[in-house]
C-alpha cells in the first residue's frame, strides 16, 4: 500500500483509509462486532494504517470495536477520532464545544480506544456558541500534555478554519467529497493548499450509490439514515443513476469497478487526499483498496471530467438541519 502525507505536519498514512462508522452505526444495525474485529484487522494486513471512528457512532460503541479490534497492532496504525456532538445521554442531541467537555471526551475515547494517545482529533462539527480559538488551544493544551497528536476538523469552513490554525496548526480537514459532491473545490481546497493542511474525503463513494449497487428499487433498513437524505429519495436516485452509468461506462474501458475508478478519481486530485471509505464487507475493502493501484492519465481525468459536470446531480445531500451544521 502505498503512503501519503496529510499536509504539512507529517502525519503519514496509507493512501486509503477506512472509515468504522458504517460497522456500528448509521447504516442499519450494527454488523456482528466479531467479524468487525476481524475485518478491521485484515485491513490492517492489507496495508491500512489509518483507522476512522467517532464518540458520537453508537454512540460509544464504534471506538470501542476499534479499540478491541487494533490493541494487538497499536504501534502500526494511525487512529482518528472526534469530539463535538452531546451524546452523553446515549444519543446525538446537537453540538458541543466546550473545553471541559472537550477534555473529557478525550479521557473517555482514550479508555474506549485502549491506547494512551489519540493520533488525529477532530472537531466533528463547528459549535456556533464556543470560539473556534478556545477549542484549539483545548487541543492545544491535549497535544502538549501528549493525550493527542494531532489536530482535525470537520465540515468547517475556510475561514473557521484559517482562525483554528493560527492557534493550532491544523493536520487534516475531514469533509465529504466525491464525484457527486464536488463543493469543496469552490474554496475548501485552494484554502487547504494554502496552509498546509491535509484533505480526508469521507463518503468518497456518495454513500455507497457509485459502487452501482444501489438502484431507485432498492429499500434500506428503517434505521438507516440514507432514508432522510433528500439525494436518496427515490426520485431522485433515478436522476441520478446518470452519473453511475457515467462511471461503470468509464469503469468498463479501464476493466476495473464503478467504485474504484471514483476512488482512483479522488486521490489523482491532489497527493494530500486521503479517502476514508467505509464497509463491512471483506470483497468491498479488497475492491477499495485495489483503487490505489489504478492509474488514471491526465486524459482519463478530463474525460471523466468533462462528462461528469454536465450531469446536475439532484437532492440536498443532508436534511436541513444537520445541512445547518456544515460550512460553519
Amino acid at each position: 500500500m502505498q503512503k501519503r502525507k496529510l499536509g504539512k505536519n507529517n502525519l503519514e498514512v496509507s493512501a486509503l483509509g477506512l472509515g468504522c462508522m458504517s460497522m456500528s452505526f448509521g447504516y442499519g444495525p450494527a454488523a456482528d462486532k466479531h467479524e468487525m474485529i476481524s475485518l478491521i484487522r485484515k485491513a490492517v494486513e492489507l496495508g491500512v494504517t489509518f483507522f476512522d471512528t467517532a464518540e458520537v457512532y453508537g454512540p460509544f460503541m464504534n471506538e470501542e470495536l476499534v479499540g478491541e479490534a487494533l490493541a494487538p497492532m497499536r504501534n502500526q496504525v494511525v487512529i482518528a477520532t472526534k469530539f463535538g456532538f452531546d451524546c452523553d445521554a446515549g444519543k446525538q442531541s446537537g453540538v458541543t464545544s466546550e473545553p471541559a467537555r472537550i477534555k473529557r471526551v478525550v479521557e473517555a475515547s482514550l479508555k474506549r480506544l485502549k491506547t494512551d494517545v489519540i493520533d488525529l482529533l477532530y472537531q466533528h462539527r463547528v459549535d456556533p456558541n464556543v470560539p473556534i480559538e478556545d477549542v484549539a488551544g483545548t487541543v492545544k493544551e491535549l497535544i502538549q500534555a501528549g493525550k493527542v497528536k494531532h489536530f482535525g476538523m470537520s465540515e468547517a469552513g475556510a475561514q473557521t478554519i484559517r482562525r483554528a490554525h493560527k492557534v493550532q496548526p491544523v493536520t487534516a480537514l475531514q469533509s465529504e467529497y466525491s464525484l457527486w459532491w464536488r463543493e469543496p473545490e469552490t474554496e475548501i481546497l485552494l484554502t487547504l493548499e494554502e496552509l498546509g493542511i491535509g484533505f480526508v474525503p469521507f463518503s468518497p463513494l456518495g454513500k455507497g450509490f457509485l459502487t452501482g449497487a444501489i438502484s431507485a428499487d432498492t429499500k434500506f433498513d428503517k434505521t438507516d439514515f440514507r432514508n432522510n437524505v433528500p439525494r436518496f429519495s427515490e426520485e431522485n436516485r433515478k436522476t441520478n443513476q446518470a452519473l453511475v452509468d457515467l462511471i461503470g461506462r468509464f469503469a468498463a474501458q479501464k476493466k476495473v469497478t464503478p467504485a474504484q475508478v471514483a476512488l482512483a478519481w479522488l486521490l489523482a486530485q491532489k497527493p494530500w487526499i486521503v479517502p476514508i471509505p467505509g464497509t463491512t464487507k471483506l470483497h468491498r475493502l479488497q475492491e477499495n483498496i485495489g483503487a490505489v493501484s489504478v492509474q488514471l492519465s491526465p486524459e482519463d481525468l478530463r474525460e471523466l471530467e468533462s462528462a461528469a459536470s454536465k450531469i446536475a446531480v439532484q437532492g440536498a445531500r443532508y436534511p436541513e438541519h444537520l445541512q445547518k451544521l456544515v460550512g460553519r
